[in-house]
C-alpha cells in the first residue's frame, strides 16, 4: 500500500516529476519483452546513488518490495513487479563518467545505452564487445543484471566478460564496489557473483567497463542452404577446422522471409536457412580464414557462399539480423521468443525436435540464434486473442528448453530465468544446488523483498530455506 506519507517521501527524494503514480503511466512499466505483466504501485526515477540509497531506506522503512528497471528489453520477465511495491528506473541515470583510453576503460551510470558506449569511442578506434541484438535500446545496467549476450558471444564473450567492476546499492541502503579499475582484483569475485543476479541481490548504481582496440580487418559471410540440418551441421564443422569467429547466425527459412520483407536486406526468399559469419582480427588471418569457412560450408552442402563487398553490404546484413524481432510483429500479433543452449553438435537435432514441437501444438516457430556458441532462440508465433493459444506457447517453450537441458545444455544463454523460467530451474539443477542459491539470495536480501518471485522456483527461496531451518541463515 503506497501512502500519501510515502509519496511525500518520493518527492522529496526525486521532486515532483522524478515519480508516476496513474494507473495510465503505470501501465507503460507492467511488462518486459516478454509475456507476463504485473503492475508496480509506484515508478521512481534516481538521478544519482544518493536518490537510490535514499530510495531504498525509504522502502525499507515501509516494507515495500523493490524492482530496478533499465530499458525494459529483457525477455524473461526480470524486471515484472510481481509483488507490485516501488520500481526504480534509472533512465535519468544515463551519464558517460569516464572514459579512459590508456586504460581501456569507461565508468558509466546504469542508463547508459549499450550502443552508445562503443559510438563514444569508435572514433579513437574502441569499442564495446557486448551487442545484445537490442543494444540500440538495452541499458548497461540490465545487462549486468542479465549478463547479457548477443551475436559476438562467440568470440568476446558475455557481458561478465567485459566488466572490470561495479557500485552497487544492497537492500539496506549500504553502497559497496566490487571489483574496480584494475584488470585482475584480489579477494573472492563478487563481481562474477553478482553479474546475472537479475536484481535479486544488488541494485548496480554504476559499471566500469573493458574496452577494446577495433580490429584491423572485418569480413562478413552469407552460406545459404536447402536444408536447416546442413546450415546446423556446418556450425560443427567449422568448430571441427579449429576456427573461432566472431559471430555465426543462423536464420531458417521462415524467420529470413519475415526478415528480408521487412528490411531488404538481402537474404534469399526461397532458401531453408542461411549463416550469417562474421570474422575479425588481422587482414591475412581474416582473408586465411574465410577460405577455410567457404570449405566448410560447401562441405556441408551450401547451394551458394557470399561475401559482403563493402561496409554498406555488411551493415545491412546486420541489420536484417538486429531487427529480427520488429520484423515478426509484422506477420504474428504475438509471439514468444525462448532461449536454450545446446551442444554445437546438437543443434541440427534441435532443430529437428522444434519442428516437431511446432506439430504437435500447431503454432508456428521461426528460428533466429547464435549458432556459433549454441544458444537457440526459437520464436513461437501465436494469437493471444484466441483462447488458450498463449498456454499453448508456454508449454511449447517449456518443452523446447527440457529437450535443451535433456541434451546436455541450459534453460538459458544470455536472457535470464526471470519468472519465465523459474520452474525449469529444477531440470537445470539438483535440489542442493538451489538451496545454496537461495543461500545466497538470503545473505543479500534477508527481507526477501528486492525483486521478489524471480530466478527460483516456487517453495525454493529465502523465506522457505528459513522456514526449513528454523532460523535465519
Amino acid at each position: 500500500m503506497i501512502t500519501a506519507q510515502i509519496l511525500s517521501r518520493i518527492e522529496a527524494i526525486v521532486g515532483k516529476r522524478g515519480y508516476l503514480t496513474s494507473s495510465t503511466d503505470l501501465k507503460l512499466y507492467e511488462y518486459d519483452g516478454g509475456v507476463d505483466k504485473h503492475r508496480p504501485d509506484v515508478v521512481a526515477f534516481p538521478k544519482s546513488t544518493d536518490d537510490v540509497v535514499a530510495l531504498v531506506k525509504l522502502a525499507a522503512e515501509f516494507g515495500l518490495p523493490l524492482v530496478g528497471r533499465g530499458a525494459g528489453t529483457g525477455l524473461s520477465g526480470g524486471v515484472i513487479p510481481r509483488a507490485g511495491g516501488l520500481m526504480i528506473a534509472f533512465s535519468k541515470m544515463n551519464k558517460i563518467l569516464e572514459i579512459d583510453l590508456d586504460n581501456e576503460y569507461a565508468v558509466l551510470q546504469p542508463g547508459v545505452v549499450n550502443l552508445d558506449i562503443t559510438l563514444a569511442v569508435q572514433r579513437d578506434g574502441y569499442f564495446f564487445a557486448p551487442d545484445p541484438s537490442s543494444q540500440r535500446a538495452c541499458t548497461i545496467g540490465g545487462n549486468v543484471s542479465e549478463n547479457a549476450g548477443g551475436p559476438h558471444t562467440l568470440a568476446y564473450g558475455v557481458t561478465t566478460n567485459h566488466i572490470l567492476g561495479f557500485e552497487a546499492v544492497l537492500i539496506d541502503g549500504t553502497v559497496i564496489l566490487v571489483g574496480g579499475k584494475e584488470a585482475d582484483p584480489i579477494g573472492y569475485d563478487l563481481r562474477g557473483l553478482l553479474t546475472g543476479s537479475e536484481g535479486t541481490m544488488v541494485l548496480v548504481t554504476k559499471v566500469i567497463v573493458r574496452l577494446m582496440r577495433a580490429p584491423e580487418a572485418i569480413k562478413t559471410l552469407l552460406a545459404i542452404y536447402d536444408s536447416p540440418a546442413d546450415a546446423g551441421n556446418t556450425v560443427a564443422e567449422i568448430t571441427a577446422r579449429a576456427i573461432t569467429p566472431a559471430a555465426v547466425e543462423m536464420l531458417d527459412g521462415v524467420m529470413l522471409r519475415m526478415v528480408e520483407e521487412a528490411t531488404h536486406a538481402g537474404y534469399p526468399l526461397d532458401a531453408a536457412a542461411v549463416l550469417l559469419i562474421e570474422l575479425e582480427g588481422l587482414k591475412e588471418v581474416v582473408e586465411e580464414q574465410a577460405e577455410q569457412i567457404k570449405a566448410a560450408c560447401m562441405a556441408s552442402n551450401a547451394r551458394e557462399f557470399r561475401v559482403a563487398r563493402n561496409a554498406e553490404e555488411r551493415d545491412l546484413l546486420w541489420k536484417g539480423r538486429k531487427n529480427a524481432f520488429g520484423a515478426v510483429g509484422r506477420v504474428s500479433p504475438f509471439y514468444y521468443v525462448q532461449d536454450g543452449v545446446v551442444p554445437r553438435t546438437k543443434i541440427a537435432p534441435t532443430l529437428a525436435y522444434i519442428h516437431e514441437v511446432s506439430k504437435k501444438y500447431g503454432l508456428e516457430i521461426s528460428n533466429i540464434f547464435h549458432a556459433g556458441d549454441g544458444n537457440m532462440h526459437p520464436i513461437i508465433l501465436f494469437d493471444a486473442r484466441k483462447p488458450g493459444d498463449l498456454e499453448k506457447a508456454q508449454h511449447a517453450g517449456d518443452d523446447i528448453l527440457r529437450y535443451c537441458v535433456s541434451v546436455g545444455g541450459s534453460i538459458t544463454g544470455e536472457h535470464g530465468v526471470g519468472m519465465e523460467k523459474m520452474e525449469l530451474m529444477r531440470d537445470q539443477f539438483p535440489r542442493e544446488t538451489l538451496d545454496l542459491i537461495a543461500r545466497f539470495k538470503n545473505l543479500f536480501d534477508p527481507t526477501c523483498r528486492l525483486n521478489p518471485g524471480k530466478l527460483l522456483p516456487t517453495g525454493i527461496g529465502c523465506m522457505e530455506i528459513r522456514q526449513r531451518a528454523g532460523t535465519e541463515i
